[in-house]
This record gives C-alpha cells, sequence and structure tokens, in this order.
C-alpha cells in the first residue's frame, strides 16, 4: 500500500528504486532525497496517525518499539520486518532546562536529548534505517561486501554499531587526532575496520566517495539519503512529546547539514499530512572556526564556497564542504530559518553554563546554545516563545574537552564556569576549611 523511492532534489523528475547503489542522480548530478505517497499515506486521518503512534510508543512488538521504526510507513514502509536492524533508537528525553531558562528569562526552554542513545548522538536514527535496507538488498542478493563511512566521530560509532549487530563488515575513515578517544574505541570496539588519515574529514569524503564508486563497497553517510528517513523523527518526536503542539524555534548544530535537512523533512511531512498547522522557525547553528553555510547566508544563500574547516573544540561539526548544502538551504528557506555562528569561547561558555544547570553538553549542544543565547539577545527568540535545542550527542563522549575546560586549557576561551578538584589535607579540620 505503501512505497517510497529517490528523486532528485533539483527537480529533474529522474526516480530511482531505494534499493539501487546510487548517491546522486545521473542525469545531473544532483543529490537524492527519499520521496513517499502522500496520496496513499492520506488514507488514514492526522488523528487515526496520531493514534498510531502513540499507541506504538514503547512497545515490545517488533519494530515498533522503536522511535523510527514505530513510524515505518514514514520512514521505509516496503522493507521487510525480518530485515530491520535496530535497538530501539529514538524515544530520547525532551528534557525541560528549567533552570536554565529561568536564568535567561526564557521558561519555556527545551533540550532534545539525542545522545541518550545506544551509540550516544542522534545518527543512530538514520544509521538503523541505512544498515536496515542494505541488510534487504542483501538478502535479496546484492552483491555488496562492505559499508563505509568517512566520519568525525559519531558517525563512524553508529555505522560500526549496526552494522555488527547486521552482521555487515563495516570500514571508517577517520581523520587523526580529530576524533575523542571515546568516540575512536567505538568503532574499534564493534570490530569494525578503521582507517586513521592524516587529513580532515573533507580529506576522508574525498576518498570515502571514490571508494564507494566500487558497487560492492556501500556509502553510509549522509549523502545516501535514506540516513535523512530515520533523522527525521527527531522532529516528529519533539511534536508528539509536545502532545502534537510545535515549538516556536528549534536550533540544532550544524556541519554536514544532513541534520537540517532531516529535521525540516519530517515536520513538513506533518504538515503535509494535517498532524500540524504551522511551522516552527529552524536554526543551523554553526562554529566560526567551520562556517561556510553561516558564510553563504550572509550572501542570502547566492555564493557557497567550500573552506577549509579550522580546528574546533566542536570537532563532529568540523566541516567544511557540507554535502547537504543544497537540501539544507531548501529547507532553511521554507522554514524561514536564521544560520548562526559561535566562537570557541562562545561555544565552551555556553556548553558548561547549561552543566551547572543539571545538564552535561557536548561542545556541538554548546554551538546551539551559543547561538540561541545570540538570538534571545538580540530580541529575535522572545520571553513567550518555546525554544528546543537540539543535543546531538552525550557529553560523555567529549570529556577531554570538559577536563580541558575546567583546568583552563582550552585555547581562545577564558573559562568562566571553571570549577576544578580542590586538593586538601584528609582531615575533618582541612576539609571543613575548603567548604567554607
Amino acid at each position: 500500500m505503501y512505497t517510497s523511492w529517490y528523486q532528485c532534489v533539483r527537480g529533474c523528475g529522474r526516480r530511482y528504486s531505494i534499493y539501487e547503489v546510487v548517491y546522486r542522480c545521473e542525469d545531473c548530478g544532483g543529490l537524492l532525497e527519499v520521496e513517499h505517497d502522500i496520496d496513499a499515506l492520506r488514507d488514514r486521518s492526522a488523528d487515526e496517525w496520531k493514534a498510531l503512534f502513540d499507541q506504538r510508543t514503547h512497545t515490545h512488538t517488533w519494530p515498533y518499539g522503536s522511535g523510527v521504526w514505530g513510524k515505518k510507513e514514514w520512514v521505509c514502509p516496503q522493507i521487510d520486518d525480518e530485515n530491520i536492524v535496530s535497538v530501539y533508537e529514538g524515544h530520547t528525553n525532551l528534557f525541560w532546562a528549567e533552570r536554565l531558562g529561568k536564568e535567561l528569562g526564557l521558561p519555556e526552554l527545551w533540550v532534545k536529548l539525542c545522545g541518550n542513545s545506544h551509540t550516544g548522538s542522534f545518527k543512530d536514527l538514520g544509521m538503523t534505517v541505512l544498515v536496515s535496507v542494505l541488510k534487504q538488498m542483501i538478502s535479496d542478493g546484492a552483491p555488496i561486501k562492505a559499508l563505509a563511512a568517512a566520519s568525525t566521530g559519531d558517525t563512524s560509532a553508529a555505522v560500526a554499531a549496526y552494522a555488527a549487530a547486521a552482521g555487515i563488515p563495516a570500514i571508517v575513515l577517520l581523520p587523526r587526532g580529530k576524533v575523542s578517544i571515546e568516540q575512536l574505541i567505538q568503532p574499534i570496539a564493534n570490530g569494525a575496520t578503521v582507517l586513521s588519515l592524516d587529513t580532515d574529514f573533507d580529506g576522508c569524503m574525498a576518498i570515502v566517495q571514490q571508494m564507494t564508486q566500487d558497487p560492492h563497497i556501500y556509502l553510509a553517510n549522509s549523502m545516501n539519503s535514506l540516513r535523512m528517513e530515520g533523522q527525521k523523527t527527531v522532529g516528529i518526536e519533539i511534536v508528539e512529546q509536545f502532545n502534537w503542539e510545535i515549538p516556536d524555534w528549534i536550533i540544532i548544530p550544524s556541519g554536514n547539514l544532513g541534520n537540517v535537512s532531516a529535521l525540516g523533512k519530517g515536520l513538513l511531512l506533518m504538515k503535509e499530512l494535517g498532524l500540524i498547522k504551522r511551522l516552527p522557525r529552524l536554526v543551523a547553528a554553526q562554529a566560526a572556526h567551520a562556517n561556510p553555510l553561516y558564510l553563504s547566508y550572509q550572501t542570502g544563500f547566492e555564493q557557497f564556497i567550500p573552506m577549509t574547516a579550522k580546528k574546533t573544540i566542536a570537532s563532529a561539526i568540523q566541516i567544511g564542504n557540507p554535502v547537504s548544502y543544497e537540501r539544507a538551504v531548501r529547507v532553511l528557506q521554507v522554514f524561514d530559518g536564521i544560520v548562526e555562528q559561535v566562537s570557541e569561547d562562545e561555544l565552551a561558555n555556553a556548553a558548561m553554563r547549561a552543566d551547572k544547570t543539571g545538564l552535561y553538553a557536548c561542545p556541538h549542544t554548546g554551538v546551539a546554545l551559543g547561538a540561541m543565547f545570540k538570538l534571545l539577545q538580540r530580541g529575535e527568540i522572545k520571553p513567550d516563545h518555546r525554544v528546543v535545542v537540539i543535543s546531538t550527542a552525550h557529553g560523555l563522549k567529549f570529556s577531554r574537552f570538559k577536563v580541558d575546560y575546567h583546568q583552563e586549557q582550552l585555547a581562545d576561551v577564558v573559562s568562566r564556569y571553571a570549577n576544578p578538584p580542590i586538593e586538601v589535607a584528609a582531615n575533618y579540620g582541612a576539609v571543613m576549611d575548603a567548604i567554607g
């Protein structure tokens, strides 16, 4: 009844099966996007879809307990259930950042904790779809021998974990010295072949694109639009958690730009099927050291110039030539979106200020928080607005960042919230003196 297919984002009309090994339009070179049969999806009313999704939430019926596969009809309806590879990802909590919001005069501040997931980032949402489709392809006889990805850390963890669960070999290309030790050990532990290259992410991405021209090696990066189908459930889930109400703003850290594209895709599908009546405004937040989208935004998206990204604490978005630029621009234009940048000092202190109120923010969440602080200060975000900040990864994946901050060892950062341990003698008097 329901189906989906690839279609060129440039509107040339070329279509492909989602089971074909293809990443760009063979006619015009445009990126591909997964499209769904909207007329078929309208066989259920908006209220019926809401009731179905609510009913499936946290069920134990395979595969609907997953936050992604609970929306299977909207994600990948034609796949066989036995080929779905899932660890029941999604359903991450929407944290009411009450204390931080009070400090800011923003009582409706929420943080979507996507890092509370199997491998500690939102990348799990897309990888369950991509690896499941790949497993279906292999079971149908496709001669694919391995899955490959370039990564700044989080993608590699998700690729390795889901490939291991599916029994498919994984190859990961990482930029040497530019991922945290926690991120490095994840694909190693899950048995992937890990290649550490003396380059940055963009260099790794160029090589993996060459590698995956071989039809035996399947591309797992967000150029593969299957990833967007899982990641788009973040926006849907946020609205569901607000009892189907729309926030005023959603702010997301942005590097390769697949996350912005996916977020918009899910919300637009909800609007098209009548589950929501309006759209939130989206903010794509970039580190100033890796800000090609921000610079393009300054020209009204008239010009896009790839750059060599400088080193940034927000290493997962240290990307100068994002592959999903076209998709992201289309979404931002529809959502009256804003692109903001933050400095190293701003992102580090934003993360630690949030930590002081009970969060444990990764540096990329610090980028989104820093952008929110700026928009609030400028008056674009109003005190009565409901704001959701997307936390893309768990702070525990970036312990070195936290340690260096509190030891005041981060370049270009004044540690305003530093809280180093106090060394005292092991006696009651010394302890009481120390706590004052």
